[in-house]
C-alpha cells in the first residue's frame, strides 16, 4: 500500500481547479503537458530568499533559530548561516521556506 504525499496548493481555489484538471487528465481530456502546466500554476512557487528575508520570516513566525531549524529539519548553525548570507537554502529546505513564507509555519508542522 502506498500513500500519496499531499500537495501544497496556493489556495483552496487552486486545489479545486487542480482536482478538476486531474480528473480531466485521468479520462484523457487533458494531455500530460497541460497537466504539468496546471501543476506549476497551482502549487506553491519556490523563489530564492535572501538572508534578510529568512530572518524576517523567522521573526514573523516568532520562533528562535533552534525552533526554526527543528521545524525545517536542519541544524541551527545552518539557519544562522542563511540569515547572515553565508549560505543559501536549496532543494527541500528552500521549498519548505517558500511554504512558510506563503502559508506560515503551521503549513509544515
Amino acid at each position: 500500500m502506498t500513500t500519496k504525499a499531499k500537495k501544497k496548493f496556493r489556495s483552496t481555489i487552486a486545489e479545486a481547479a487542480h482536482e478538476t484538471a486531474s480528473g480531466l487528465h485521468r479520462i484523457g481530456l487533458l494531455d500530460a503537458k497541460t497537466m504539468r502546466e496546471f501543476d506549476a500554476a497551482c502549487l506553491t512557487t519556490i523563489e530564492p530568499l535572501t538572508g534578510k528575508q529568512i530572518l524576517a520570516l523567522r521573526e514573523r513566525e516568532g520562533v528562535s533559530q533552534g525552533v526554526f531549524a527543528h521545524v525545517l529539519n536542519v541544524k541551527p548553525k545552518l539557519v544562522s548561516e542563511w540569515e547572515r548570507g553565508e549560505k543559501k537554502p536549496s532543494g527541500p529546505s528552500l521549498k519548505l521556506l517558500s511554504l512558510v513564507k506563503a502559508r506560515g509555519l503551521e503549513a509544515i508542522i
